[in-house]
């Protein structure tokens, strides 16, 4: 089989951006969606640095898997290499999903460098919620990048309790 399959955990969920055949519900063992990544691109300057999301190491994180066809592949590939890897702060990996309904397939997958100078680590709820108010980058502003997450997270029925966390104390902030 020739398809492929990315990983999306953030704003691949709700703007991917390329063109897919598919999409499910899928999990990824091994790592964990997380606002440790200081962005100074797309959700920050290097004034005003602001955060988005990583795969981090340790324990597991539901998303969206996305199928691409083969005839698509290349261009999809570029694509994301293009968004993703502006600054190297992400790594680009194959890792094995687990679709809903069991079925696991191998899919391409960004996880944060833990040795780049972009990497945040592990945050408490304030220090994020500290660091995403008020940034704004190339892609607009921080807060609604991490409530977009947020809220498609929730859709989805995705229990995140530290990613609520931080967007309830982003819209008692901004209320």
């Amino acid at each position: 089989m020739n398809d492929l399959w990315v990983f999306g955990y953030a704003s691949l969920m709700w703007k991917p951006g390329f063109k897919f055949t598919e999409k499910r519900r899928a999990r990824l063992s091994g790592y964990h969606r997380s606002l440790c990544i200081t962005s100074w691109e797309h959700r920050g300057t290097r004034e005003r640095p602001g955060l988005v999301m990583g795969l981090d190491n340790g324990g597991a994180c539901v998303g969206l898997a996305f199928k691409v066809a083969p005839n698509d592949k290349d261009d999809v590939i570029a694509y994301l290499r293009e968004r993703e890897l502006v600054t190297n702060v992400y790594l680009e990996r194959m890792g094995k999903l687990t679709l809903d309904g069991g079925e696991r397939v191998d899919g391409l997958i960004y996880v944060a460098d833990h040795r780049h100078e972009q990497y945040a680590g592990r945050l408490s709820v304030e220090d994020a919620v500290d660091r995403v108010c008020g940034a704004a980058g190339g892609m607009g502003p921080n807060e609604d990048y991490v409530l977009n997450t947020a809220d498609h997270v929730k859709s989805l029925g995705i229990k995140d309790h530290w990613l609520q966390a931080v967007a309830d104390n982003i819209r008692k902030r901004s209320s």
